[in-house]
């Protein structure tokens, strides 16, 4: 499971960022100062989010630590500074990307996501997505259920791919569909199921008996990596 350290001192902004982070599937651990931070950067880290105006040290401190430490997860910086020197500086302290407050909760989740993806083990350099008979070609966009071509549409196939991306943990319907239709999110709940029925129904899904993708009730749909 994707492990994600919170650092940030407003319980306003930290309590929905753990809510969020815990319904995509990850393994969330949030701490409101920097000295607890730097304590935590050797341990077993994917994705720092990290304030930078914290009360005991500056965020960006915490980011040279964690590069001072050796460590090489992604870095998203959340900060109320939006002067472009403020973020040359802070990508220059280690951070990989920053976001600035007040900020979007899609927008974040779609940065962690691009970040993550980065250095994800799903992910091989030739641009290939697989979790069990089920691949995807990003680059050739083509997918195939063991060797044979999956014929899925345009939507069908970005679907595809967002759940193959985070295989075994859940991705939530307000990612899915903030992702795939953007603003239109309201009008799209419908479209997201008939989407997921439709792709169940060329995996050749048991809609009782799920294989591949699971309903999380209340939450979302996760592939299934077994």
């Amino acid at each position: 499971m994707t492990k994600v350290l919170i650092v940030e001192d407003d319980a306003a902004i930290s309590g929905p960022l753990v809510r969020a982070f815990t319904r995509e599937g990850y393994d969330v651990t949030a701490v409101d100062n920097g000295q607890a931070a730097i304590d935590l950067v050797s341990s077993s880290i994917d994705l720092m989010v990290l304030d930078l105006g914290l009360p005991d040290v500056d965020g960006l401190d915490v980011a040279r630590a964690a590069r001072t430490a050796g460590q090489s997860f992604p870095i998203l910086i959340l900060t109320a500074r939006a002067e472009e020197v403020d973020m040359v500086v802070g990508l220059d302290a280690g951070a990989d990307d920053y976001v600035t407050k007040p900020f979007r909760l899609a927008e974040l989740l779609a940065r962690v996501r691009a970040l993550l993806r980065r250095t994800s083990p799903h992910e091989e350099a030739t641009g290939m997505l697989k979790a069990q008979d089920v691949s995807v070609d990003i680059g050739a966009h083509r997918a195939y259920l063991g060797d044979e071509e999956l014929q899925l549409t345009g939507k069908e196939f970005e679907l595809l791919t967002i759940l193959l991306r985070s295989a075994g943990s859940v991705v939530s319907r307000e990612t899915l569909m903030s992702t795939m239709w953007g603003k239109d999110v309201e009008t799209s709940t419908k479209k997201l199921d008939m989407h997921i029925s439709w792709l169940r129904r060329k995996l050749g899904e048991d809609v009782s008996e799920p294989h591949y993708i699971s309903t999380v009730r209340g939450m979302g749909f996760r592939f299934e990596t077994q």
